[in-house]
C-alpha cells in the first residue's frame, strides 16, 4: 500500500510537470501615444446554435473530466481542475457565456463517466473518451476533438512486445476499449482491471502486470518522468475521442458540434495542446489534434475492439 501512494503521489507530480510548461508573455515598454484611443475591438462573437434550455436557464454547464489523467484532465497543486480536457470544457463556457468560469466540474473515471453523465449529474462528459460501436449504442458522441494511440508500458528490462503478449498479465483501466480488445484478442494473457491509472502503472512497478496498455497521451507523459519504465514500439487502436451526450439530446449535441467545428477553424486545439504538454512532446501529437485540414473519423459499423493483430 505505501509502494502504491508513492506511485500515486509521483504522478501528482508528474501532472503538476505537464501543467508548468508554457510560454512567457514578452516583455519590454509600452510607449505612451499622445492623443485619444481607440478602445480595442473585442473578436466577433461566433454563430453558433441555441444552447439547450436547462443549460441557459442555469447560466452555467455542468461537465465531467478526468482527474488522475494529466494532461488532459487532472488537479494541479493548487486544486484546480486542469488539462487539455478541462480547457476544452471552459472554452465551451467562454463560448457559451463570455466566461471560463462558468461550468462546474465532476471528477469522472473510466468506468463511472457513462453512468454519471446517464444519470444527468452532468450535461456532457470531455473525459478522454474513445469511440466504440457498444459505447455510441448507448451515447451519442461529438464530432471527434482529438485522437489518441494505444501504447505498451514496461519496465526498461522488459522484452514484452504486442506479438509476446500470450502468458502475461495485461493491467488497463476498468472499462477501457484496451480491457476489450485484451478480451477479445489476448485470451492467453492475463487480464487485470483495475479502477485508476495510477494504480495500474503501479500494478506494472511492483510486479503484478507485465505491461499497462493505454493511451498514449497518458503513458507517454508517465515514461517521461519515470527513468524505470519505458514505451515500446507498438501502436494500436487510433481511434477519435469524442464528447459523450445522452442520446437523442439534439440541442446538445447541435451547439457542442458547431463549437468544435469553430474551434478547429479557428486552429485552437493546437493552443491547447500547447498549453498543456511540454515543449519536447508538441510535436509528437500535432496530429492528434483537430486542424483546418486535418481530419478524423470514427470507424462507424467496425467494432474495433475485436480486430485482433
Amino acid at each position: 500500500m505505501k509502494r502504491i501512494t508513492i506511485v500515486v503521489a509521483a504522478l501528482v507530480l508528474a501532472a503538476a510537470a505537464f501543467a508548468a510548461w508554457g510560454t512567457a508573455a514578452p516583455g519590454g515598454k509600452v510607449a505612451a501615444l499622445a492623443g485619444p484611443t481607440a478602445a480595442p475591438k473585442k473578436p466577433a462573437k461566433p454563430k453558433l446554435p441555441a444552447l439547450p434550455s436547462d443549460v441557459k436557464k442555469r447560466k452555467k454547464w455542468l461537465i465531467g473530466v478526468k482527474c488522475d489523467f494529466a494532461p488532459f484532465g487532472f488537479i494541479d497543486v493548487r486544486g484546480n481542475n486542469d488539462g487539455y480536457d478541462v480547457q476544452v470544457a471552459r472554452r465551451f463556457a467562454t463560448l457559451a457565456f463570455g466566461s471560463k468560469k462558468k461550468v462546474d466540474f465532476t471528477c469522472v473515471t473510466t468506468p463511472s463517466r457513462i453512468p454519471t453523465l446517464m444519470s444527468r449529474r452532468v450535461d456532457i462528459i470531455v473525459s478522454t473518451l474513445t469511440w466504440t460501436q457498444a459505447r455510441s449504442e448507448q451515447i451519442d458522441f461529438s464530432i471527434p476533438y482529438y485522437s489518441a494511440t494505444g501504447r505498451l508500458l514496461v519496465p526498461n528490462s522488459s522484452a514484452v512486445r504486442i506479438g509476446s503478449l500470450g502468458g502475461k498479465t495485461i493491467v488497463t483501466t476498468r472499462g477501457a476499449i484496451y480491457a476489450t480488445w485484451t478480451s477479445n484478442c489476448f485470451k492467453n494473457s492475463t487480464l487485470l482491471q483495475v479502477d485508476s491509472p495510477a494504480l495500474a502503472v503501479a500494478a506494472v512497478k511492483d510486479g503484478r502486470a507485465d505491461t499497462f496498455m493505454f493511451d498514449d497521451a497518458f503513458l507517454l507523459g508517465v515514461a517521461t518522468q519515470d527513468r524505470d519504465l519505458r514505451l515500446t514500439g507498438d501502436k494500436f487502436l487510433n481511434v477519435p475521442w469524442g464528447i459523450g451526450i445522452r442520446k437523442g439530446d439534439t440541442a446538445t449535441a447541435r451547439w457542442v458540434n458547431a463549437a468544435l467545428r469553430y474551434m478547429k477553424k479557428k486552429d485552437e486545439f493546437v493552443k491547447i495542446l500547447k498549453a498543456n504538454a511540454p515543449a519536447r512532446l508538441v510535436g509528437d501529437f500535432l496530429d492528434n489534434v483537430p486542424r483546418p485540414k486535418n481530419n478524423f473519423a470514427y470507424p462507424v459499423g467496425k467494432d474495433v475492439a475485436s480486430i485482433c493483430p
